[in-house]
């Protein structure tokens, strides 16, 4: 274990960004993380995983903690189901992975998402239909508290882990359980589409895990090539209403049901193409190409300019569709 003073963070940042750290070190303990957080008690403190869903504008004038707990334990199994604890700094790709080679079902719709097991609780990561909290049964955190899943207030895209005190809520362990017996969902996207072309009339877990794969290979841009985060908003509820008059000037904007029978869910990518900002590009930043709902860093862009670039999208969508586009990805 070693704090460094004046660190880089441009490799530990999925958009590139180069901002430095006041304080940096890495824990694969608990007993670590009590060490060093012991040493400063008082200082604004930042925990880190894959940095995939972190913008920074600026250098962090505080202690990053970089969250390396590691190991995967098969807690119970059966012909039916599976119990895994998992740490917090297991990368969460090669975490789903090892799911769907293993027949634990349902978590194969969240493959390739960049981060960690113990962000993608933080955030409730989702994709394709399914979202992480589906599998969670316990989370355990460094200050060796429990959360059940009903503890954890999972939400869209938000957890009470976001609310929390940092160094209380810095994830450990994770215990996931899940079915042996498939249940797919391949309704969302192109999945459907891809398995027909491939006469793949009986899908399995591993077919799905594979199309999904191949469809964010195709549309979103890989990190290590292209500075990005990943989806930077978050898909819009609105009013039924309102959807119903928007549809009256946009017949073809798409929709999914939600909980609530008064609100509507509406792409976010969508909005933001035809609103003309896809494929936009202002110097060393801009909007994907292929995905309007991705801005990257091509290489050399700082903090500040994205976050303009995503003020001004989000001005444009309330403009031309009386939408508040709301921020996925954490601005620091």
């Amino acid at each position: 274990m070693k704090i460094q003073q004046n660190f880089s963070l441009k490799s530990y940042n999925t958009f590139g960004i180069e901002v430095k750290a006041k304080y940096f070190a890495t824990f694969k303990s608990i007993a670590e993380f009590y060490e060093i957080s012991a040493q400063y008690p008082n200082i604004n403190t930042l925990i880190l995983g894959g940095g995939s869903n972190i913008l920074f504008t600026k250098d962090f004038d505080g202690l990053v903690l970089h969250n390396e707990i590691k190991g995967i334990e098969i807690i119970e199994e059966n012909d039916t189901k599976a119990i895994i604890k998992v740490g917090g700094g297991e990368n969460w790709a090669d975490f789903v992975e090892y799911c769907v080679e293993n027949n634990y079902c349902g978590i194969e719709n969240l493959a390739l998402i960049p981060g960690t097991v113990g962000a993608s609780i933080i955030q409730n990561i989702g994709a394709y239909g399914i979202e992480v909290r589906e599998f969670v049964a316990e989370v355990l955190t460094c200050g060796e508290e429990k959360y059940s899943n009903e503890m954890c207030r999972f939400g869209y895209r938000d957890s009470i882990f976001k609310q929390e005190n940092p160094k209380k809520s810095v994830i450990s362990y994770v215990i996931f359980k899940f079915s042996k017996i498939p249940n797919l969902k391949i309704e969302y996207g192109d999945i459907r589409k891809i398995l027909s072309a491939e006469n793949i009339e009986n899908p399995t877990p591993k077919d799905v895990f594979r199309a999904i794969c191949d469809i964010r290979r195709s549309k979103l841009p890989n990190p290590k090539e292209i500075g990005n985060a990943g989806s930077f908003f978050k898909n819009p509820e609105i009013q039924l209403s309102h959807f119903q008059y928007l549809k009256q000037n946009f017949p073809e904007l798409p929709s999914y049901a939600t909980s609530n029978p008064d609100k509507i869910k509406v792409p976010a990518g969508w909005l933001i193409e035809k609103a003309g900002w896809k494929g936009k590009k202002i110097e060393n930043i801009g909007v994907h190409k292929k995905q309007a709902l991705v801005l990257v860093n091509y290489g050399n862009g700082e903090g500040k300019e994205i976050e303009t670039l995503a003020n001004q999208i989000q001005q444009s969508i309330k403009e031309m569709f009386d939408i508040a586009l709301e921020k996925e990805v954490n601005i620091l």
